[in-house]
């Protein structure tokens, strides 16, 4: 008996960590089912784009969809550099462009301060100075951040004859720049007010966000003769689901995990192409780790006001 009153309380604590270790175990193969589930739908999908279908098209956020990181905040590393404004609020914006970096997701109260900023900084300069700009920042600041497996994706439409549209609430210069040197067909995003060439420092309408976004998507297929019942679109942000929603081919692409659940509710297809388990958690590369508030901290200079 005394032997089996020493056993007694270790069979208890072997059965509590196998417990443990089979609901790990259940859990780990519930993700792999999961995972499993979503590349066989991709290895099972029909040829699509579809070749030759000209009513069909492709429209693609920019921010965490193509472009790693916000490109409003790369700009504004540009315009850093060549003195557009000062560093007084850098602190502040650091920490708006390392939380996006970390989060993965767009802050409304973060994007309209770096919206304010922005058309604070280009007030009175020439549209035609940032389009130039522009073309040097990319080099300087995105063309490395161009996820390989977006740009693949779209390059498979144009391939197929289609036309694809960047849909941001990025400036509509900066995304055109974008498109252009990716060799898209162009871009919807956010008009800032210009007369005779000259930024005034408003809006024209709104920021194209969220539901701005699916009505800018369904006037230019009004205007292109599209089907949106043969497009697709892609994004990373539950912000786009009303522009998602409007086509028959939605991807989510390194989603959020509002995103992610709504498309896996959905069925919709899924790419993910972060790497690491922290990744698919925060929505940054895994390997850029601390460096990604350091490097945060430099692209959020973008947001600083000038003080004129």
């Amino acid at each position: 008996m005394a032997a089996l009153g020493w056993l007694t309380p270790r069979r208890r604590s072997a059965t509590a960590r196998s417990v443990l270790a089979g609901e790990a175990s259940a859990e780990a193969a519930r993700k792999s089912s999961e995972e499993t589930q979503e590349t066989a739908r991709a290895d099972a999908e029909p040829d699509f784009p579809v070749i030759g279908d000209v009513r069909a098209a492709a429209f693609f956020d920019l921010d965490n969809t193509v472009m790693q990181g916000a490109a409003i905040f790369h700009f504004g590393r540009g315009l850093y550099k060549r003195k557009f404004f000062e560093t007084r609020d850098l602190a502040r914006f650091a920490w708006q462009q390392a939380w996006f970096r970390l989060a993965g997701v767009e802050d409304p109260e973060h994007m309209q301060d770096a919206r304010d900023s922005a058309l604070s900084i280009v007030k009175g300069h020439r549209v035609a100075e940032l389009q130039t700009i522009g073309e040097e920042i990319y080099d300087e600041y995105m063309a490395d951040r161009i996820w390989p497996g977006t740009r693949a994706l779209a390059q498979a439409h144009l391939d197929a004859g289609q036309k694809v549209w960047l849909v941001t609430a990025a400036p509509v210069e900066i995304a055109t720049v974008i498109a252009r040197r990716l060799g898209l067909t162009g871009a919807l995003g956010t008009v800032a007010e210009s007369v005779d060439g000259v930024y005034t420092g408003r809006l024209v309408g709104e920021p194209l966000h969220g539901p701005a976004k699916a009505e800018a998507v369904r006037a230019l297929a009004a205007a292109e003769g599209l089907d949106l019942a043969r497009c697709a679109a892609y994004s990373d942000s539950h912000n786009d689901i009303p522009m998602l929603s409007l086509v028959g081919h939605p991807y989510a692409i390194n989603p959020d995990a509002k995103l992610r659940r709504h498309a896996r509710e959905k069925d919709w297809r899924l790419r993910d192409y972060r790497t690491g388990r922290k990744a698919a958690k925060v929505g940054i590369p895994a390997a850029a780790g601390v460096g990604a508030v350091a490097g945060g901290t430099a692209a959020a200079i973008a947001l600083s006001r000038r003080r004129r």
